[in-house]
C-alpha cells in the first residue's frame, strides 16, 4: 500500500492511499475447535454458504481503488491511476475531485 499526503488549493490536507482487495476473501482454516459448544460437527469449509444475487460478474473495484480522506470526507477513485504515488499535489487534487464520495463507517454505539 502506498500512502501520500497532499494539500489542495483550499489548504485542506488530504491523505491518499491505494486499496487493493485480496483475491481470496475466504478463510482456509476453521478457528472453532471440536471442543467448543457451538461446534455441530459439520465441516463448514466443505459448503459455500454465501448468498449470491445476480450473475457471477466481477466485483466492482476488484482491481482496487484510490482512497482520499480529509476529516469525515472520504472519496474513492477506481481504477487506480498509474503513477499516482509520484503525481504532483495538483494532479492528486484533480483525482480527488473526480472521485466518488464514500460513506464513512463508524462503530455502532452500545446501548446499556
Amino acid at each position: 500500500m502506498s500512502l501520500r499526503t497532499f494539500v489542495d488549493s483550499s489548504r485542506r490536507e488530504w491523505l491518499a492511499f491505494d486499496v487493493i482487495p485480496r483475491a481470496d476473501e475466504r478463510r482456509f482454516t476453521d478457528r472453532r475447535g471440536v471442543d467448543e459448544p457451538e461446534f455441530d460437527g459439520e465441516e463448514r469449509r466443505d459448503v459455500d454458504r454465501r448468498l449470491t444475487v445476480g450473475g457471477a460478474g466481477r466485483m466492482q473495484g476488484a482491481e482496487g481503488w484510490l482512497c482520499f480522506e480529509c476529516g469525515d470526507d472520504r472519496r474513492r477513485l477506481s481504477p487506480i491511476p498509474k503513477g499516482w504515488a509520484r503525481a504532483s499535489d495538483a494532479t492528486l487534487e484533480s483525482y480527488c475531485r473526480s472521485a466518488t464520495p464514500a460513506r464513512v463507517s463508524r462503530p455502532a454505539e452500545r446501548v446499556e
